[in-house]
């Protein structure tokens, strides 16, 4: 379980001192994305942080810390960046992405993801487009063995969680395809994805498990 970050020294985070060397010691590489650092533009950034945080829920990371900078020598002093990842953020909330975040400093956000098997449940609010449809359902059979043996675990693991403890062939894999369809959207293409896939049905077991 990720350490809370209480009591922190207004300011940015990105601006050394004691603040940012507490953070470093909390959060560490692995769990801070620095966006100040690289200077995005606003497409850049939420693109990037998106992908980031989704990478991160299927980690199964817990909190993670987001820096945007505070905006010093933007345009009215406001930085176009964070006010383009505080949507987001409140966006990613909706979609089960998120458990929810909290201002950590004017120029940082401390993120607290949500796990993955919430993807499974639907967003808490409609106000968005609609998720894309599920993957084509022959998609599956292009799948390796042990990525549909662990679809299928995981299936069953959560139809029995919802009370169906005999459940047809038929609602098992229409399981697998609801549950395959919601961790895909969050899984980029490339020569890892397939493992990466495994990786995160492993860690929605685990969350159903515990």
């Amino acid at each position: 379980m990720a350490r809370r970050s209480r009591g922190r020294p207004p300011g940015d985070a990105s601006s050394g001192g004691l603040p940012q060397a507490f953070d470093a010691i909390t959060f560490g590489p692995e769990r801070t994305l620095n966006l100040r650092a690289h200077l995005p533009t606003r497409s850049e950034a939420l693109a990037r942080t998106e992908a980031w945080l989704r990478e991160k829920q299927m980690g199964g990371a817990d909190e993670v810390l987001v820096i945007t900078g505070r905006g010093v020598g933007s345009v009215d002093g406001v930085s176009i960046v964070r006010e383009a990842v505080l949507q987001l953020l409140a966006s990613l909330r909706r979609r089960n992405v998120l458990q929810g975040f909290r201002e950590h400093t004017a120029g940082s956000f401390v993120v607290e993801l949500a796990p993955v098997h919430a993807l499974f449940t639907a967003p808490r609010r409609r106000r968005e487009p609609p998720p894309p449809p599920p993957p084509d359902p022959r998609t599956l059979a292009g799948l390796d063995a042990e990525t549909r043996s662990l679809l299928r675990t995981l299936a069953t693991v959560r139809l029995q969680q919802l009370g169906v403890h005999s459940p047809t062939k038929a609602i098992v894999e229409d399981e697998m395809l609801g549950q395959y369809g919601a961790l895909a959207r969050s899984i980029p293409e490339g020569p890892e994805r397939e493992a990466r896939l495994q990786q995160a049905v492993i860690v929605a077991l685990e969350e159903l498990d515990g």
